[in-house]
């Protein structure tokens, strides 16, 4: 019944995604439209795997228990993260330069591979799956799958006019959102499933690793067959998509010239600093809840027994919230829309502290998770196509969501070591630094939201 009612949810927010997307009429043949249906919804799904391969590492600490704890796990995730953040500086000239169809193709391979030697450690021997190996694999997974969302953005740029790309980004946030659903869900479902049938073998955790790897393999070769960079390349006219960006993109710029851009613009460098701030209270939520539901005992609450399926209900109405009342009642200003979400995000943390150890912890959790994801998906999409243009795309799209992964980088090696070890972490009580983790970073968010309150971007001239 908890499962049936969760996957209500899902479609419930489906439904309202849909109903809630503006309908763009700009003139596109019937042999266009399938035609770029069959370019983004692979791209959209591949990403989602992605996802399923890069969180699997939460969903095997947990079935690990003391193999991985949270000391180690936070480590590597750590490392990972870093690696992510930083890949900008080299996967965002190469996206640019290659085109995304080579880029997605390259993480995809490069994703599987890795998680395949992740699952091949613990297959051949749990207790050999160190810190330090795990660290080096998983490092070499997130380089892969830092190429994703910079080649995702690449491909639509060309295939999408400006006036499509909201009511597409709403379909597409929904790709996205499910791929926490596979992450967390469906990951823990096949290590269960498997442990049903062949025994609680702590090697069977290495499924975790190997599905997801041949997903990605799987999409990997109708990536190659269907997605291609600009109509173009299939045989179609090019579109003019109308766009403006605060640049002058009448050419390619490097990493230098853009960071020093980015550093001269204040409200981009705003954006980035809140974006950082996002990364940090994303993972610190999303991931911790669901490993403190398994250490204090609380995984058959309905929430965090659907933890993956809940997490892209929010993903998906916080996406769709965020878009509204930036459009509605902001005249798209998304400085104020950022700045709500935040307020929700400090209110809460404080909210958390009394609960913990309480069913109303989990839907606390939620509720902030519908927060954060409003505002990256808002903002990382929307501040990396204002600012760069069509020529640097996957250079700045690299940039922004580099430093949401460098705040992730910092809350899981801070986490990782603050949070209660051994007996203490039963106690729901010994938790308690863990919302005074995110309070603080919740209210810098919040006032740097207020300086970006009546931002707009305004499209550059050329010589700027």
């Amino acid at each position: 019944m908890n499962n049936l009612l969760a996957i209500a949810g899902l479609l419930v927010a489906i439904f309202v995604v849909l109903r809630r997307l503006p309908r763009v009429d700009l003139g596109h043949s019937p042999a266009f439209l399938r035609r770029r249906f069959w370019n983004w919804f692979p791209l959209g799904m591949t990403y989602a795997f992605l996802y399923m391969g890069r969180y699997n590492l939460t969903v095997a600490k947990n079935a690990l228990g003391e193999l991985m704890t949270k000391e180690d796990f936070g480590t590597i995730f750590f490392w990972g993260t870093l690696v992510y953040g930083v890949s900008f500086v080299l996967n965002g000239p190469l996206c640019d330069r290659f085109g995304g169809r080579a880029t997605i193709l390259v993480s995809a391979l490069g994703s599987a591979i890795a998680n395949v030697a992740m699952g091949y450690v613990l297959w051949r021997d749990p207790t050999q799956a160190t810190v330090t190996v795990f660290s080096i694999l998983y490092g070499v997974n997130m380089y892969f799958q830092s190429f994703g969302a910079v080649s995702i953005v690449k491909v639509n740029a060309s295939w999408f006019h400006v006036r499509e790309r909201g009511t597409f980004g709403g379909i597409f946030g929904i790709l996205i959102s499910l791929g926490i659903y596979f992450a967390y869900d469906w990951n823990q479902r096949i290590i269960d499933t498997i442990q049903k049938s062949q025994g609680q073998d702590v090697r069977n955790i290495a499924w975790a690793f190997f599905v997801p790897a041949a997903l990605l393999l799987v999409f990997f070769v109708i990536e190659w067959f269907l997605v291609r960079d600009q109509p173009a390349d299939a045989g179609l006219s090019n579109l003019e998509t109308g766009e403006g960006s605060v640049i002058d993109d009448s050419r390619r710029r490097g990493v230098l010239e853009m960071m020093v851009m980015m550093l001269r613009n204040p409200v981009i460098m705003t954006i980035c600093l809140i974006e950082f701030c996002s990364g940090y209270l994303r993972q610190a939520i999303m991931q911790w809840t669901t490993i403190f539901a398994k250490e204090t005992g609380q995984r058959d609450q309905f929430v965090h027994a659907n933890w993956g399926l809940m997490l892209c209900i929010a993903g998906i109405l916080g996406g769709v919230f965020a878009g509204t009342i930036s459009d509605r009642l902001f005249h798209s200003r998304r400085g104020p829309s950022a700045g709500i979400l935040y307020a929700g995000l400090v209110v809460g943390s404080l909210i958390m502290i009394p609960l913990l150890g309480t069913p109303g912890l989990g839907w606390v959790a939620l509720f902030l998770s519908l927060c954060v994801i409003g505002v990256h998906g808002m903002l990382s999409g929307t501040a990396s196509m204002d600012f760069a243009g069509k020529k640097n795309t996957g250079l700045a799209v690299g940039i922004i969501d580099g430093m949401v992964y460098l705040g992730t980088a910092l809350q899981a090696i801070l986490l990782g070591k603050i949070l209660p070890k051994g007996a203490d972490q039963k106690n729901p009580a010994e938790w308690s630094e863990w919302p005074y983790m995110l309070l603080p970073v919740a209210a810098v968010g919040f006032l740097l939201c207020l300086r970006i309150w009546n931002a707009k971007p305004k499209k550059a001239t050329a010589g700027h």
